[in-house]
């Protein structure tokens, strides 16, 4: 890979990976190791958690193609080997973005779920995950990925006054879906939503107490896009700009 071209995305824009799709990749083993490592970058690399989340799905029997995804992801970092989450002064305010791409994956219709928390301007904690049932609507995959979010900003909180952080405000949580929007206000249990009746509760109960506020945003200021699907290239490095900002060859180099 020393060699190769660097590439602007890690994936390909709305590309999904498929289970049985072509011939066995030859080295699993090798796979698995690369993969691995990965994982680990996502600590510190929010731009490719989703990537990684799609090839970490196929450990047990690799592709060929899904080995040329895992590539590119390696093609992509060669080129972005500058960045990096620069922590700046600012306010202790929690704010949080909340995504879901409904029933994105094609292998079993499963939704992803994408978060990213911030303390001001700070990202402290994301996430690319799939959610665990299947979403029988957008509306349903998107409060699923309230709740998460939501149980999210509650740990980051007790971490926070553990430390004995204070927190004046209380967090907003922002969502581009206004039906999930109204479910968190809406005291009225409706029939469709008798199934998710936890997470509705869940969410509900918090914003009752004033312990959360959910808020609307749109798509295109929708921060947690970029952790449930490949987006464009122009879309991409904007949310990646929001999410973290590149570092000079020296920066990196010299340390903090």
């Amino acid at each position: 890979m020393t060699e190769a071209k660097a590439c602007d995305t890690p994936c390909l824009p709305y590309h999904r990976l498929l289970k049985d799709d072509g011939h066995p990749y030859g080295n699993p083993t090798m796979y698995r190791s690369i993969v691995g490592a990965l994982q680990y970058l996502t600590f510190t690399r929010p731009d490719i958690a989703f990537s990684v989340h799609q090839v970490c799905q196929f450990m047990q029997t690799p592709m060929v193609t899904h080995f040329t995804a895992v590539k590119r992801i390696l093609r992509y970092l060669k080129g972005t080997m500058h960045f990096g989450i620069r922590y700046t002064r600012g306010s202790l305010h929690l704010t949080a973005f909340s995504d879901a791409d409904w029933a994105g994956d094609p292998n079993d219709r499963r939704s992803t779920t994408g978060l990213v928390v911030f303390l001001g301007s700070n990202p402290v904690s994301w996430s690319s995950k799939k959610q665990q049932t299947v979403s029988r609507s957008s509306t349903e995959a998107e409060y699923r990925a309230l709740s998460t979010t939501s149980a999210e900003l509650d740990w980051i909180k007790q971490l926070l006054v553990f430390m004995q952080v204070p927190i004046a405000q209380q967090p907003v949580l922002f969502c581009d879906n206004l039906s999930a929007i109204a479910l968190s206000f809406n005291p009225v249990q409706h029939q469709r939503t008798k199934h998710i009746d936890i997470d509705v509760h869940f969410v509900r109960e918090r914003v009752a107490k004033q312990q959360l506020f959910v808020q609307f945003v749109s798509s295109r200021e929708q921060f947690a896009d970029i952790l449930t699907k490949g987006l464009s290239a122009p879309l991409f490095h904007t949310h990646c700009h929001n999410l973290m900002l590149g570092l000079s060859p020296q920066e990196i180099e010299g340390g903090c």
